[in-house]
């Protein structure tokens, strides 16, 4: 008679052997928890709900870290701006303060004193004004500096041709002039997507292509060329001679003006497709695009054909229009402003015809450019 004890050892050993004879053990088969024909709809849905939760939470977690053009500062809002002005305006003044011999003392040859507290407060509420275009349009720090040497180009460029101020001194106020509007924003400001990863942008293809982007700098550089060139064969030289008090000689003045358009015009022209092309071409469709689009002037009311006909640009060249109309402005007012207050002998009508040049330049690049992108 075997005991407990035995019948366990009898047991063990012939596991023991089942192991041995089969590599791999057979596992019992498990059951479903649920049966089949119980699994409802209600679990169904409930599961697709899931994995759309999933998808969803991972394409908002990879948009927030492509960096929109949001303040990136945990100071109080309202702050901000005042912030932005303050640091602008004291970069600027320190810049100047400290390179005093190299630039306003080689300025202050053909400077004009702003006189009245007016033309103080008109100098700068202006320059307010372009940094807050700037920070309330959203734009980031590559924006905003675009902006900047599209408006100071054309009053430093007539220093350089038409004052025989040296480019030296004219260099050194670009870059005070780019400090003072780049490092503010970039502090208080991330970069908007197109600039901090434009390969996560739509057209990336197209923003990311060095021939693109060297073919349309020289195309809208070109346009600034031609520009000046047809002002100088046309109206311009009767503005100078009646308008332009302190000017030195035009025949000298005319022909320096050709030797140095070409880097300025190039200058401006890359800053124009930084500020105008790349953010149009980075634009993606909207639900306004699918909307126009199924626009038919047939069914359509005479309400909706005219605003089909003056609203209905795709979402890419509205942008496109929008930059290219604040380019104008900015360019128009600050080069009109320079002009007429701060270069002695300078005439009203003179500083609008000089200013006029270059808000005709920016309005035929903008158009240019937004035809570029939409082909």
């Amino acid at each position: 008679m075997r005991t407990r004890r035995q019948d366990k050892a009898i047991a063990a050993a012939a596991a023991a052997a089942a192991a041995a004879t089969n590599t791999f053990p057979i596992e019992k088969e498990e059951s479903p928890s649920k049966p089949i024909s119980s699994i409802t709809k209600n679990d169904v849905e409930a599961a697709q709900t899931s994995a759309t939760t999933v998808n969803i939470s991972k394409t908002e977690s990879s948009t927030v870290n492509q960096a929109e053009s949001k303040p990136r500062s945990k100071l109080p809002t309202p702050v901000l701006f005042p912030l932005v002005a303050i640091f602008s305006l004291a970069i600027s003044e320190l810049g100047y303060s400290l390179s005093w011999p190299l630039t306003q003392g080689v300025l202050a040859a053909h400077a004009r004193l702003l006189g009245t507290w007016a033309e103080v407060g008109a100098v700068t509420g202006w320059r307010l004004f372009e940094l807050a275009l700037g920070w309330f349009g959203d734009y980031d720090g590559y924006d905003i500096t675009a902006l900047n040497l599209l408006s100071q180009g054309p009053h430093l460029y007539l220093l350089f041709a038409h004052y025989d101020t040296p480019a030296f001194a004219l260099l050194i106020t670009v870059v005070i002039e780019t400090v003072a509007t780049y490092i503010p924003f970039r502090l208080l400001r991330s970069l908007s997507r197109v600039h901090a990863n434009p390969a996560a942008v739509p057209n990336a293809d197209i923003l990311t292509d060095t021939p693109i982007a060297l073919l349309t700098t020289l195309l809208a550089g070109a346009i600034y060329s031609v520009s000046l060139l047809f002002a100088y064969a046309t109206y311009l030289p009767t503005y100078l001679v009646l308008y332009f008090a302190g000017l030195p000689s035009l025949v000298r003045a005319h022909e320096s003006s050709y030797v140095g358009i070409l880097p300025v015009a190039l200058a401006l022209g890359f800053a124009a497709r930084v500020f105008i092309f790349t953010p149009a071409e980075a634009t993606g469709r909207t639900p306004a695009d699918a909307e126009n689009e199924a626009f038919d002037p047939v069914k359509a009311s005479l309400r909706e054909t005219v605003r089909w006909n003056f609203l209905g640009w795709s979402s890419k060249t509205k942008v496109a229009m929008q930059r290219t109309a604040l380019t104008m402005l900015v360019t128009g007012v600050n080069t009109f402003l320079r002009t007429r207050l701060t270069i002695v002998g300078v005439e009203i009508p003179g500083a609008a015809a000089w200013s006029s040049v270059w808000v005709l330049a920016a309005a035929i690049t903008g158009a240019a450019l937004s035809a570029v992108g939409g082909v």
